[in-house]
């Protein structure tokens, strides 16, 4: 007596996967956005840690963009992945964190987390923080580093990408925008 029939049951399964074909493309678009805001999100923190930990330990700290993070890595203004160490981890970013043995790895970050089809370019590969948590040597202008996402499609202000972009001032001051909003927005560069 109370239920469902089959026929109300098919009804409903047949509106429901009419509902999910209409939202694929949204929510295709929705996780390539993600994915360029959690490399960008990831890419940020690694940067405070490293100027955090440069203030903290009273020397020189580097975050570097690489390759790779096995015995290959090398430094690259497109790598996906980084290192936060104390020297250069070029060629041993497999290194266990250590605070005594070279390359003295803080941590690093591999691009599948959580981000894979992210794109990086960035003004340089190696930034490194001095004691006071300021870039060295001191860049005559700021350090872009953007984000996106290749397979999503082209970024734009009224476009489904929204690419983001991490801007490093000289005084080592660490803020992300996106590049499609005007200068005069908050969020815009």
């Amino acid at each position: 007596m109370r239920g469902f029939s089959l026929i109300e049951l098919l009804v409903g399964i047949a509106v429901l996967a009419l509902l999910l074909v209409a939202a694929a493309p949204s929510f295709t678009t929705w996780i390539q956005n993600a994915q360029i805001r959690t490399a960008t999100d990831a890419t940020l923190a690694g940067l405070q840690l490293a100027r955090a930990e440069a203030i903290r330990r009273n020397t020189s700290v580097r975050f570097q963009l690489t390759t790779t993070l096995d015995s290959s890595c090398a430094m690259s203004t497109s790598g996906t992945n980084w290192v936060v160490s104390l020297d250069d981890p070029s060629g041993a970013c497999d290194s266990a964190a250590s605070d005594t043995t070279a390359p003295r790895i803080i941590q690093t970050r591999a691009a599948q987390e959580g981000s894979r089809n992210a794109a990086i370019t960035a003004d340089q590969a190696s930034i490194v923080y001095n004691a006071l948590g300021r870039l060295t040597p001191a860049p005559g202008a700021g350090i872009n580093i953007d984000f996106t996402n290749p397979t999503g499609g082209t970024c734009a202000a009224t476009g489904p990408m929204r690419c983001l972009r991490i801007v490093l001032s000289t005084g080592g001051q660490i803020r992300m925008c996106d590049p499609a909003l005007a200068s005069t927005s908050p969020q815009g560069c």
